[in-house]
């Protein structure tokens, strides 16, 4: 099974040599493809083969390219990740509106409750208790929009009364790095499963291409909020990058076992789309 995150964070040659992930620099290093689970090109001064490509495609490597200023800004994703592709789309689109709702109304309850648990952590007690008191006041769908007021609670107890989360600080800048991270890797299994990233069950921007994604990732926006909290940084440049990416081998328990956060969301999103599928939330599985 594939468990290693790898970044190319400087000038270099990447090709594909028999199984092995060739890195040219001064020196030259091979990595097992088959070990690989996320490859991030974080320096716009990499360049990679075709071939090498294809076969990070194959093998189901997430592939990361961040920008200039080193932040994630596109992935690499298969036109096809299943052989069953079209017939998994038809079934997507096929959906009812109750089933997406249902769906949508456990995972945005999950969202507020590991946020909750998260600020019983930080003996935030008051905070986590209006929390909980919203995920009870949850209606079908999330009519009332218990989602947004949990975020202006649990941030506002996080990093205090005058953050938002549309500042431009190293606090945000963290978060949206992680963020980027889990939802990329999500979007890994949503297409490698056959399904389309654009067809959400809540979100439904014209504008972007990863709705479904930007759906199914809600859970684990805590696991990112956490590791930043722990942190609290001042700046956020490489190591501070270094850091959240560790976040990538927390462990897990789901399912009665304990995984790998990569693999947790692998277990997590088809457990999702059996519920869909099945007209059966309670399928879906949660990590604790």
């Amino acid at each position: 099974m594939s468990w290693r995150t790898v970044v190319i964070s400087s000038s270099a040659k990447l090709d594909y040599q028999m199984g092995f992930m060739v890195v040219r620099r001064d020196d030259v290093k091979k990595i097992y493809i088959n070990e690989i689970a996320v490859l991030i090109i974080e320096s716009t001064a990499v360049s990679l083969t075709a071939a090498l490509l294809s076969e990070l495609t194959k093998k189901k490597v997430k592939v990361i390219f961040c920008d200039e200023k080193r932040n994630p800004s596109s992935e690499l994703l298969p036109y096809y990740g299943a052989h069953d592709t079209s017939a998994k789309v038809r079934n997507q689109i096929a959906w009812k509106e109750d089933i997406k709702k249902a769906v949508w109304t456990e995972i945005i309850s999950e969202k507020i409750r590991k946020q909750a648990e998260h600020l019983l952590i930080r003996n935030k007690k008051r905070e986590a208790g209006m929390l909980l008191q919203y995920i009870k006041e949850m209606e079908f769908g999330d009519e009332s929009n218990r989602e947004g007021h949990a975020a202006k609670v649990y941030f506002n107890a996080l990093f205090g009364k005058d953050f938002t989360r549309t500042s431009d600080n190293s606090i945000n800048a963290a978060l949206n790095y992680g963020y980027s991270l889990i939802l990329s890797t999500v979007n890994r299994e949503i297409a490698y499963n056959g399904y389309l990233t654009q067809l959400g069950l809540f979100h439904d921007n014209m504008f972007n291409p990863f709705n479904l994604g930007s759906d199914l990732m809600e859970p684990f926006r805590p696991i990112v909020d956490q590791c930043v909290y722990d942190m609290k940084p001042e700046k956020f440049e490489h190591d501070e990058k270094v850091h959240i990416l560790e976040m990538l081998q927390y462990q897990y328990q789901i399912d009665g076992r304990s995984e790998l956060l990569s693999r947790v969301i692998t277990v997590y999103c088809r457990s999702v789309f059996d519920a869909l599928n099945d007209n059966d939330v309670s399928q879906i599985k949660f990590y604790i």
